[in-house]
């Protein structure tokens, strides 16, 4: 069973995919595929926020 710091690790690392993708679908103006990606982004980021990682340097959306 994963530790706290492995949950945080694979979430940062989930972050940071979609938000990549999230950047892919607004080039391609991919309008319902960047909602999808923002939901998962959303949750990701208050995941990550209640388990106190600081997403200054990581949030490139900065939505």
């Amino acid at each position: 069973m994963p530790n706290g710091l492995e949950i945080i690790q694979k979430a940062i690392e989930d972050f940071a995919k979609v938000q990549q993708n999230m950047m892919l679908a607004r080039e391609e103006n991919a309008i319902k595929t960047y909602a999808n990606l923002k939901r998962e982004y959303v949750t990701l980021k208050a995941f990550l926020m209640v388990a106190g990682v600081n997403l200054t340097e990581l949030d490139e959306i900065k939505e």
